[in-house]
């Protein structure tokens, strides 16, 4: 599977400032310190429908983590996963008389086209989960194999008592995990069960169901969270620096993915960071696709909206930050971006050094893109009431505005 096309991104100068950011596992700040390639894994979506505005706001978050790394002048290796099969996918095909693959590969398509649309920074490795089944099974075997798996009626469990570090990620309590793994595609009713948490490593195969030779597991396919773990493991190994995705998946995904890699490797910890972005709403209720309350990226720009103001819409909330889409927040972007064009128009304008040190300062504290948007007003307001004579200013800005924040001016 192939990603999208990568924007530029310009070069700055200096030198940009290590990210402190908030770990979900120790709830607090961390600085990251990778090495020269820095390592991050961001889970992707699972493909029935289109790309959005709660999409949108995670990816945004952890483009902007590649971009402050990038600007430290390290690399990035990112990874992200497309959950190509799954329970979801199946139930939207089956209700709307689609093939599954077509459709998966259509959202896919599509998803592309709003992240190269919205300027993210695309993923050295993008992976569905089928094309990563051959890796799978082998590590379900192991598990199997090592006592830390079983079967019931055919299917293959993962016992969380597995792993010693179980719950350390979501650090949630036995009943919130119950409540949250039954919300959220667990079965923590299912008689047969060591624990009610165990998750689902490979589904046994279901009439009119697709099914993959699982080799001694039998026919199937796989179950959600293993998925992700092969996939990182293959490309990033185990103590990657970021793991990534919206706040509903601390618990059960990615809570559960550490558990397997840590009982299949024997070593801690899966991901050194877990990182999480957080909701959007449409009429007092998060985005939802079961829900029906989306904002479609690509729904806004067949409308016309420039891309740059949805990504500005995005940027004016803080990542963590649970919010809600209005048409006035839209509004407000559109406004901003025009502000900004018009400001960056210009052939000379106030000296713009200070401003490029105070959106790096802004990004390294947790990613504050409130606290760079402000400054980059206040650049903008300075620039339409008395202007400057630095002819490299506006210049500068614009190269700033698009390396960090991925907005074109």
């Amino acid at each position: 599977m192939h990603a999208w096309p990568a924007s530029e991104v310009p070069a700055l100068p200096g030198k940009g400032r290590d990210l402190r950011i908030h770990d979900t596992a120790t709830g607090g700040r961390v600085t990251l310190a990778p090495g020269p390639v820095a390592r991050i894994y961001v889970c992707g979506i699972t493909p029935y429908d289109a790309t959005h505005l709660g999409h949108a706001a995670t990816y945004n978050a952890f483009d902007l983590v590649q971009r402050v790394w990038l600007d430290t002048k390290r690399q990035v290796h990112y990874v992200q996963n497309v959950t190509d099969i799954d329970d979801p996918l199946l139930e939207r095909a089956g209700a709307t008389g689609q093939d599954w693959t077509e459709l998966a590969e259509r959202e896919t398509a599509l998803f592309r086209e709003d992240m190269t649309a919205l300027r993210m920074l695309p993923p050295r490795q993008f992976i569905g989960a089928v094309e990563s089944i051959p890796r799978i099974i082998p590590l379900v075997e192991r598990l199997r194999d090592a006592g830390a798996a079983y079967e019931l009626e055919g299917d293959i469990y993962f016992s969380v008592e597995a792993d010693p570090h179980f719950g350390e990620v979501s650090g949630l309590d036995a009943e919130a995990m119950r409540l949250l793994s039954a919300e959220r595609g667990g079965d923590p009713d299912r008689p047969g069960k060591k624990n009610p948490l165990d998750p689902m490593l490979w589904m046994a195969a279901r009439d009119g169901e697709p099914r993959w030779d699982g080799a001694s597991l039998g026919p199937g396919r796989p179950g959600w969270h293993i998925e992700c773990v092969a996939i990182a493991l293959q490309y990033l190994g185990m103590g990657f620096d970021v793991q990534g995705g919206g706040s509903d998946l601390a618990f059960p995904h990615h809570e559960m993915g550490a558990s397997h890699a840590q009982a299949l490797t024997g070593d801690y910890p899966f991901a050194k960071t877990y990182v999480h972005a957080g909701m959007v709403a449409l009429n007092g209720e998060k985005m939802s696709k079961s829900k029906g309350n989306l904002v479609f990226v690509s729904a806004l720009r067949r409308d016309g909206v420039d891309p740059a103001a949805i990504r500005l819409t995005l940027l004016a909330r803080h990542y963590r930050a649970d919010w809600e889409y209005t048409d006035a927040v839209l509004e407000e972007a559109t406004a901003r971006l025009g502000r900004w064009r018009a400001a960056v128009s210009r052939p000379d304008g106030p000296g713009a050094d200070a401003l490029v040190e105070e959106i790096r300062a802004a990004l390294a504290n947790d990613l504050d893109t409130p606290a760079a948007l402000a400054a980059v007003d206040r650049w903008a307001a300075t620039q339409h009431s008395s202007g400057g004579t630095d002819e490299g200013a506006p210049g500068l800005v614009s190269r700033a505005v698009d390396a960090l924040l991925g907005v074109a001016l």
